[in-house]
């Protein structure tokens, strides 16, 4: 890192996730952490790691992601955003940008994270909301879902909803509030976490479903949570896609900095 490289700037970014493998830079695979840092680069003549809130999935969207890189450019905040937006391809925008402290690592330091599952309701196909949504055909009990997600609120052991997770990792997080709500044929589902395992709000949605469509009771979320259940094992429910799910707001105590 060169020493002029003193200065922190943080992004707060949005990006349709169909075409990439993900957030996280992997070697010979289109990644939004590959873009952002090209970007950067070609504007600033800067090669720089970037560090991000959450390490999104493949086909997964956000609009609320934080990211921040150490950088020698102080250029204000207008010229970075029109800056990166210009050599950024058109399904990644940064939405704002600051200049905060060196210290401040926009994993590490934040607060909680909201994210959105969104399921259109639907017999019929939407060709156009496909794409950030994902389309259960049976009718779904969105009051039996709500009821089934506030048995997950709190502080559990979430490692029965979770992916494969490294040796030695907690799975143990906070969920501060969820919701289900309806419009017409489009449910959401919101959920707010201290941080989440991976694949973890794409388990709670199948869960979810299995419950809405009644294959699992509202009390199987509970019970899934203790292990008395294994709804995946079974086949009654499963991780749904990743279209429907987006990183919505990352929240933070000391940021946005109040002087910016």
């Amino acid at each position: 890192m060169n020493e002029l490289m003193e200065h922190k700037a943080a992004l707060i970014v949005e990006y349709d996730g169909t075409r990439y493998h993900g957030f996280q830079d992997q070697p010979e695979l289109g990644t939004v952490q590959f873009e952002i840092e090209s970007a950067i680069e070609r504007l600033t003549s800067e090669k720089v790691r970037v560090r991000a809130a959450g390490r999104t999935d493949s086909g997964v969207h956000a609009k609320g992601q934080v990211v921040a890189f150490s950088t020698g450019n102080m250029l204000p905040s207008p010229k970075l955003i029109s800056g990166l937006n210009h050599f950024l391809p058109q399904d990644i925008a940064i939405k704002e940008a600051y200049h905060t402290n060196s210290g401040f690592d926009p994993r590490r330091h934040a607060v909680s994270r909201l994210y959105e599952y969104a399921i259109i309701n639907s017999q019929w196909r939407s060709p156009l909301r496909e794409r950030y949504a994902v389309r259960v055909q049976e009718q779904l009990d969105d009051v039996a879902m709500g009821k089934a997600l506030k048995y997950l609120e709190g502080v559990h052991d979430f490692a029965n909803f979770s992916g494969q997770v490294s040796p030695g990792m907690s799975t143990i997080r906070n969920i501060w509030s969820t919701s289900v709500q309806r419009k017409d044929d489009i449910v959401r589902v919101k959920v707010e976490a201290n941080a989440f395992l991976p694949n973890q709000m794409r388990r709670i949605a199948g869960l979810l479903v299995a419950v809405g469509t009644r294959r699992v009771l509202a009390e199987g979320a509970l019970e899934t949570l203790e292990g008395t259940i294994d709804p995946w094992s079974s086949g009654v429910a499963r991780s749904m896609a990743p279209q429907g799910l987006c990183l919505m707001q990352v929240n933070y105590k000391d940021f946005p900095p109040d002087d910016y």
